[in-house]
């Protein structure tokens, strides 16, 4: 079984952000969950992780308990 890692991408709707979430998708990063996180007037759009769309959370409800990389 492949080791999976739930990943959080801080300012995922910024240029930095939205190049991470691309990055890992390029790269088949073994990632379980994705979290697109960024402030409160983010929360609520959507953005693209591969063949995917991420809902953005807001950046200071989330737990970061729920992942293993930030």
């Amino acid at each position: 079984m492949k080791k999976t890692y739930d990943v959080a991408v801080v300012g995922a709707t910024g240029a930095v952000g939205e190049t991470m979430l691309s990055i890992l998708a390029e790269r088949k990063f073994p990632v379980g969950e994705v979290y697109a996180l960024a402030s409160s007037r983010s929360a609520g759009k959507r953005v693209e992780f591969g063949d995917k769309t991420l809902v953005v959370q807001d950046l200071d409800k989330f737990d970061f308990s729920q992942v293993q990389i930030g």
